[in-house]
């Protein structure tokens, strides 16, 4: 009887041997190996699905900035000051093209209001609200346009009331819009290292206020037509703008074979009217 109960401890007191416990560590290495692999490749795709919305974002903004000040290129009757003084920040054409780079000129940004009727002849006009002094200081940002019709260059500026180089041609009513005439430049850079679409606001024709306008641009090519849809390189004719933008992700993917680098693009292009070009108010 003693023997039997001994038998049957020792049966109960076995243990895991050693290859069982080889067998359950291979077993599990596997799995946390194929459970890391899954994680692994979940993260890679949502970076390059974060990279991809970042570089299509990117696009987005290039060319919608770009199309809004494009279309309104010559607007104010800027005609007027280039050619009277000769021309706006250093630039004499409403557009200057080129093919990596483009200057417009234009009315882009409203300045004030006219705080009285201003009559055509007259040479003086008063604003709403009295601007800060660097605005329409008669030294740099002193071309203007009343009403988008006509433009006009100021000669000096005593609180609200601007003194003009030339007689205004028409009669403009009090809350007539003045705007700010300048030039606008956009193309590519480098900046420490990374490719960014710039846009410089002229503020005088010695010095410009370059901001980045969206970063992974890597190219942007430029195309001019005139009235007949034909590629021409003569300012006056410019009707239409065709401006391709390509970006690129922020970060080289190694295991993507479609492009140069291991870098994934999106290119967009669009065929902008200038509404400005050949009006004469």
């Amino acid at each position: 009887m003693m023997s039997l109960n001994m038998n049957i401890r020792l049966k109960e007191d076995k243990g895991v041997t050693l290859i069982e416990l080889l067998i359950a560590l291979v077993i599990s290495g596997v799995l946390i190996a194929a459970l890391y692999r899954t994680f692994i490749g979940q993260q890679k795709t949502y970076i390059v699905q974060d990279q991809v919305v970042d570089m299509q974002q990117n696009v987005r903004v290039a060319i919608n900035k770009m199309m809004r000040e494009i279309r309104m290129a010559g607007f104010g009757g800027v005609g007027d000051v280039l050619s009277q003084v000769g021309g706006v920040n250093g630039f004499t054409d409403v557009i200057i093209p080129n093919a990596n780079s483009l200057t417009i000129v234009g009315g882009f940004r409203q300045m004030s209001t006219l705080a009285a009727n201003a009559a055509g002849g007259q040479n003086k006009i008063t604003l709403k609200n009295a601007t800060d002094a660097s605005q329409f200081d008669g030294a740099i940002h002193h071309y203007i346009s009343i009403g988008g019709l006509e433009s006009n260059t100021v000669q000096s500026r005593t609180g609200a009331d601007l003194t003009l180089d030339q007689p205004l041609r028409m009669t403009h009513p009090v809350g007539t819009p003045v705007f700010k005439i300048h030039a606008i430049t956009y193309g590519i850079r480098d900046d420490s290292g990374t490719p960014v679409l710039f846009r410089n606001l002229y503020s005088n024709t010695t010095s410009s206020q370059r901001e980045t306008v969206a970063e992974n641009i890597e190219n942007v090519q430029f195309e001019y037509f005139d009235a007949d849809g034909n590629l021409t390189a003569n300012p006056p004719d410019i009707r239409v703008v065709r401006v391709t933008v390509t970006a690129k992700t922020n970060m080289a993917d190694s295991d993507f074979k479609g492009g140069v680098g291991g870098f994934r693009r999106r290119t967009i292009a669009s065929n902008i009217q200038i509404r400005n070009m050949g009006v004469n108010p």
